[in-house]
């Protein structure tokens, strides 16, 4: 039996279709037009649209990050706006009075919905995602312990979580040293099979590996073996899939993100990054189902009670089951889920980031690479403790220096939920002349946060601002830049700081620490010939080999003490 529609109906369906989806987009487009209207950025000065439907957006996304708005600055002044599709506009300001006025406002200024839907693809719900009260709560089940009370006239964004803290982190520094002596070995490894004892190594997918390891045993006392593994692992393969996916320009995709009906329409790309989350979803399931099934047998988390006494999601369950917490303040089994792909983000791509642009800089400071391999030999032991490592002074520089150069996330982007007025410490004169002492912000306006560009500004850091040179911190460093650590914005302020920043950067110091002992560092190729692009963090690339994908390739060869 077959069923069939009369004449005409098929192309009657389609015109009604496209006729309901012509009018909703013209709506919207009708809607964006009134709100840049009413908008008081129009007499705000800044770069003229590129082009009547991208604005300013394709040109941004051509240079390297943030070198087209520190132009802007220096030709418009601190405070700009430009523009995005339709002529919508962007504020872009790196006055440090607004900047701390955004991010210490949490409930104002939020991640726009398009960033929300596209993070939530990747990662859930989690806490990098979730606003106000819903993000509060999470958090609070992260700071929630028994074991570590914190006096509650603290503002949030103070206390500090007990899983990422100084102890905890203590606790898991022998598991960094193993992998990075690991990561060490496979590369004397890669030496032993050249003629000429130095081999070609590509840091920034090792320290992938790496990474995905310790946070595999720190985060979850689970083992992915992605270092002993020949290819990647199913949850490496998954992250790559995903930051692939959103390294080219789509149109399409940016349209998806900015009108909600046509996330409908599934491209081959949707379809791609779906499974991969499915993938890290279910990984996340199976860890989260061991984690409580594990708890159910020994009765409890308490340190030295069992294998999981120390991993970061035992914390989070703990502290989630905990008799004095309310039921309503509890969160979900989907809601713990979500942390773990956030852990995963947080504590594997960045940090493998940030470690291999420390690499990359120590390669065109020698002087730096030599001074710091001599202090690591100060510390005769291979497994030294956090407070050792973290007692080294120029590790400690060559760490914040790197940080501050080569921030892994760049920029961050924030949208006001309500109408105000922010503070300036430097007025801004618009383009009728007039000067304004504070600056008006109407409901639904989007905010650029410049890291980056923050944590270069020459008029903070010096004409040498984008250089490196970790011997600036070996002076005292004071400035009024709105972040939680190190006088920098990498890893933000307010409420919604890093709170695994503790986590990283010993980390970090520790993979710096078994692999400068062991090798000397060049560029295999010409400096001109790197550069960087954001996916979700700043990786580097080599020009002349676009088809390789993100790379760093080292030459490396043992140190003979």
């Amino acid at each position: 039996m077959s069923l069939s529609l009369p004449a005409g109906t098929t192309s009657k369906l389609l015109v009604s279709v496209g006729g309901t989806l012509g009018a909703y987009l013209l709506c919207h487009l009708l809607r964006l037009v009134y709100e840049e209207f009413r908008s008081p950025l129009r007499f705000l000065p800044g770069p003229k649209s590129a082009h009547w439907l991208f604005g300013n957006i394709r040109e941004i996304f051509r240079a390297e990050n943030s070198v087209l708005h520190e132009q802007w600055v220096r030709e418009f002044g601190d405070t700009l706006q430009y523009k995005l599709f339709f002529g919508r506009k962007r504020l872009y300001t790196v006055d440090t009075k607004a900047l701390n006025h955004f991010l210490t406002n949490s409930y104002i200024y939020q991640k726009p919905e398009p960033q929300r839907f596209g993070l939530t693809r990747i990662l859930g719900p989690g806490i990098l995602v979730a606003e106000q009260d819903e993000h509060k709560l999470q958090r609070k089940i992260m700071v929630h312990s028994s074991a570590f009370k914190v006096p509650s006239v603290l503002n949030e964004y103070v206390l500090q979580n007990p899983a990422f803290g100084y102890p905890q982190v203590r606790e898991l520094t022998p598991i960094f040293l193993d992998k990075s002596h690991e990561l060490r070995d496979i590369w004397a490894a890669e030496i032993r099979k050249s003629d000429d004892g130095v081999a070609r190594i590509n840091v920034l997918s090792w320290m992938g590996k790496a990474t995905l390891d310790i946070i595999g045993l720190a985060g979850f006392n689970y083992s992915f073996n992605s270092l002993a593994k020949e290819g990647d692992s199913e949850l490496g393969k998954a992250f790559e899939t995903i930051f692939n996916g959103t390294e080219q320009f789509r149109i399409f995709g940016l349209l998806q993100m900015l009108i909600p009906i046509l996330r409908k329409i599934r491209t081959n790309i949707d379809k791609t990054t779906d499974a991969a989350r499915e993938t890290m979803m279910r990984v996340a399931s199976q860890l989260l189902q061991d984690s409580k099934r594990e708890m159910a047998e020994n009765g409890t988390f308490e340190k030295g009670s069992g294998p999981r006494s120390r991993d970061l999601l035992s914390l989070l369950v703990r502290a989630n089951t905990e008799k004095d917490l309310p039921p309503n303040q509890r969160l979900s089994d989907l809601d713990v889920m979500a942390q773990i792909p956030t852990f995963f983000l947080a504590g594997h791509e960045t940090t493998s980031t940030g470690t291999t642009w420390a690499l990359f800089a120590l390669t065109q400071n020698k002087a730096a690479q030599t001074r710091l391999r001599e202090e690591l030999f100060t510390i005769e032991s291979d497994t030294p403790t956090m407070d050792e490592i973290n007692a080294l002074p120029f590790l400690d520089c060559v760490v914040r220096e790197t940080m501050r150069l080569h921030a892994p996330v760049p920029s961050t982007i924030r949208e006001a939920t309500q109408d105000d007025v922010v503070p300036l410490a430097t007025p801004y004169t618009d383009v009728n002349g007039v000067v304004h002492e504070t600056l008006q912000i109407y409901k639904g306006q989007t905010i650029m946060i410049p890291i980056l560009a923050m944590n270069r500004d020459e008029r903070i850091w010096g004409p040498d601002s984008r250089e490196f040179v970790p011997e600036r911190w070996e002076k005292e460093v004071s400035n009024s830049i709105p972040g939680v650590w190190g006088h920098m914005l990498t890893f933000l302020g307010g409420p919604r700081a890093c709170i695994g920043y503790r986590f990283s950067l010993v980390e970090t110091k520790c993979l710096l620490f078994s692999l400068l002992r062991a090798f000397e560092f060049d560029l295999a190729v010409p400096v001109e010939d790197i550069g960087k692009k954001s996916t979700v963090t700043q990786r580097p690339l080599v020009k002349s080999e676009p088809k390789a994908g993100y790379q760093l390739p080292l030459l490396v060869r043992p140190y003979a003490r």
